[in-house]
């Protein structure tokens, strides 16, 4: 059973190409298999079961057009936001929907974190998170568009930077 659930995932996986090509994103065979393995270590993880293909190609479909994607890190980041989509959906104990999770993630990805996927995990969701245990609702007006940054308080820290104006001021 499980092997035909990974080979029609393997199929819906490779489907998304026709659509990610334009973006300059391509997955190979070998790269499907590979996030298909990827899908199944998140959710044991996070001790998860799905009963559908998963959510690979709504990952897929919703960042594709990123900027901050390109192929050479494609099949990591596809992999990595697995991993934060199922860990963030027990942190918000499932009291959002897939959609809205990935519309939250993806506006915080692009806008508030520039394609940063520690930021995005460690931070940026964890305050949605909380938000949504406390008893926030007012994203499923907009389906998870436009909320995530309202919880985003904390300034962002650039490392690079501060380590390139404190080389500056010590020469």
């Amino acid at each position: 059973m499980q092997q035909l659930q990974d080979e029609k995932s393997l199929a819906n996986i490779l489907e998304t190409n026709q659509e990610t090509e334009q973006y300059g994103l391509v997955l190979s065979e070998e790269d499907a298999k590979s996030l298909v393995a990827w899908r199944a270590k998140s959710l044991k993880e996070q001790k998860r079961v799905e009963f559908s293909g998963g959510i690979t190609e709504k990952l897929i479909r919703e960042f594709c057009d990123s900027e901050y994607i390109g192929q050479d890190e494609y099949v990591e980041m596809i992999a990595r936001l697995q991993d934060i989509f199922y860990l963030y959906k027990n942190e918000m104990m499932d009291e959002i929907t897939d959609d809205e999770l990935l519309h939250v993630m993806k506006e915080l990805f692009e806008t508030v974190c520039f394609g940063d996927l520690e930021y995005l995990e460690s931070t940026c969701l964890d305050h949605f998170a909380r938000a949504i245990r406390a008893g926030y609702q007012e994203f499923r007006k907009t389906e998870g568009h436009g909320e995530g940054a309202k919880f985003v308080k904390v300034p962002r820290f650039d490392y690079d930077l501060f380590m390139q104006v404190l080389n500056e001021l010590v020469e």
